[in-house]
Formats: structure tokens, C-alpha cells, sequence
């Protein structure tokens, strides 16, 4: 029997494959979608017994641990943070472990933190990864974009109590930060793409859709989604009307203006009589 544990963390929104890839002395463009593997070779030197352990790096800010333990993990990524600046400051806030039981004698199966199979294919590893990094990526953005809903919460209240004291700047922040988890959703986590191999390969297909479903990612970016489009529409609401409240003001300075114009022509043609 064989057990293999993953260690899945999102660190950040983007991590540069290439300028990792390149001190490692692989000579390799990555694209968006492909993952960085750095197997026990690169591993030395970094930890003490680099031994049956490798790790994931993906673009969107994940990093998958195979077989390392949290010493050795946070080992790793101080190296890192020397060669990528994107990681530095990081928290562990988004985690999940996964394992792998290799037994010949066992019945298949699948569960949240474990998967029994009867034997090992290449392709296991890399589909447990990629949605285990798609996971925690995804809980990165959930909590990011409730504490958006909080701020709107406060907006709404003011509105609810007749007031609209909202800068522009505020507004525009808030917006940007919208649209950028929308962004991050669709092209960095890249929830809708499946990984090369289940292009190519029938039992990696089916097993990506069969952890994909377990870990309903499809459902929770449809729920990131929902709420991005209605921020975006409350946003909108806002900026609306904020914008015809300084439009009213306009109006109002310009009708004063006019109103003192006309004032000081009576005045002057007053004091022009009298004189």
C-alpha cells in the first residue's frame, strides 16, 4: 500500500511560472494553463530529504505539496519569495489536504479528503492538484467578495438614511475590485478549462469531472459570478445616482450664478439712476 498527501494553499492572484522556471533552469515557456512541477531534483538544497516529494505551482496563485510536511513547506516558500516578490507576506488562510491510498486489494472510491485507487497513473497527481489549487484559489476569491458585499451593505444604509456621501474615488475602487475577482474567476483560476491531458485521455476526463462535482466548483463560481453581476449592478445604481446629484448641483450653481448676474445688472442700473 501507498499513500500520497497533498497540500493545497492559495497565496496570492498570480504567480510568474516563467521567472521561477527559468532559476530552476528549465527551459520552458508556461502558459496560463499548465503548471509548474518542481520535482525532488530542484527540491534539494531547499529541504533536507527532498526524497518521494515534489510541488505544484500554478499560475493563479495556488501551490499543491506532495508528500511534504509544514516545516518543509514553509521551507519552501521562503526559497520562493527570494525569486517570485508576489509571494512575500503571504498567509496559509486557504488551505485543504487531500490523500491518496494506493491498494491493489481495495474497491475504488472517492471522498473529500481521500480517493482509494488500485493502482497509479500519471495523470492521477496532476488532476488532483489542479482542483485541489482551483479549490483554495476559489476560497481566496468567496471571501474576498463577501467582504465586497459588506462594503455595499454599508452604501445601501447610507442610502436607506437619505444619504449618498460616496466619493467617486471610493465608488471606482469598489468597481475595480469587482471586476477584477470577476477576472480572476474567469481567466486566472480558469474554472471552466480542463486541464491538456483530458483532452487526450478518457479516465483523466472522467476523473476531473468526478472531483470536479465533489468539490462543487462549478456551483461556487456560478455563485462568485452572481454576486459579482449584482455588485456590479448596485455599483451602477450608485454611480447613477450619484452622478445626477452632482448634475443637480450644477444646476443649482448655475441658476444662482445667473440669479447674481441679474441681481447685480438691477443694482448697477439702480445706482446708475440715482447717480
Amino acid at each position: 500500500m501507498r499513500n500520497i498527501k497533498f497540500t493545497a494553499v492559495s497565496l496570492c492572484n498570480e504567480i510568474d511560472l516563467n521567472g521561477i522556471a527559468k532559476h530552476f533552469g528549465i527551459d520552458k515557456r508556461f502558459e496560463w494553463d499548465e503548471p509548474l512541477l518542481l520535482l525532488q531534483e530542484k527540491l534539494k538544497g531547499i529541504i533536507n530529504m527532498p526524497e518521494g516529494k515534489s510541488v505544484f505551482i500554478f499560475s493563479f496563485g495556488s501551490m499543491v505539496f506532495l508528500n511534504l510536511e509544514h516545516h518543509e513547506i514553509m521551507d519552501i516558500i521562503e526559497y520562493l519569495q527570494k525569486i517570485e516578490s508576489r509571494l512575500v507576506n503571504t498567509k496559509f488562510d486557504f488551505t485543504d489536504d487531500f490523500n491518496i491510498e494506493v491498494s491493489p486489494d481495495k474497491e475504488p472510491s472517492i471522498s473529500y479528503d481521500l480517493m482509494i485507487i488500485q493502482h497509479m497513473e500519471d495523470f492521477h497527481l496532476q488532476i488532483i492538484s489542479t482542483i485541489l489549487a482551483k479549490s483554495v484559489a476559489l476560497d481566496r476569491i468567496e471571501v474576498g467578495i463577501n467582504k465586497l458585499m459588506d462594503d455595499i451593505e454599508d452604501i445601501i444604509d447610507y442610502l436607506e438614511n437619505g444619504h449618498l456621501n460616496i466619493s467617486d474615488e471610493r465608488l471606482a475602487k469598489i468597481s475595480g475590485k469587482i471586476l477584477g475577482f470577476k477576472y480572476n474567476t474567469i481567466s486566472y483560476v480558469m474554472l471552466l478549462d480542463k486541464p491538456d491531458v483530458t483532452w487526450v485521455n478518457e479516465e483523466s476526463k472522467e476523473l476531473y469531472i468526478d472531483l470536479e462535482k465533489l468539490f462543487e466548483l462549478r456551483e461556487r463560481y456560478e455563485r462568485v459570478r452572481h454576486k459579482t453581476e449584482t455588485l456590479l449592478d448596485i455599483t451602477d445604481v450608485f454611480t447613477g445616482l450619484a452622478h445626477a446629484r452632482r448634475s443637480t448641483r450644477l444646476e443649482w450653481m448655475v441658476i444662482i450664478l445667473i440669479a447674481a448676474e441679474i441681481l447685480l445688472t438691477i443694482l448697477s442700473y439702480i445706482f446708475g439712476f440715482g447717480v
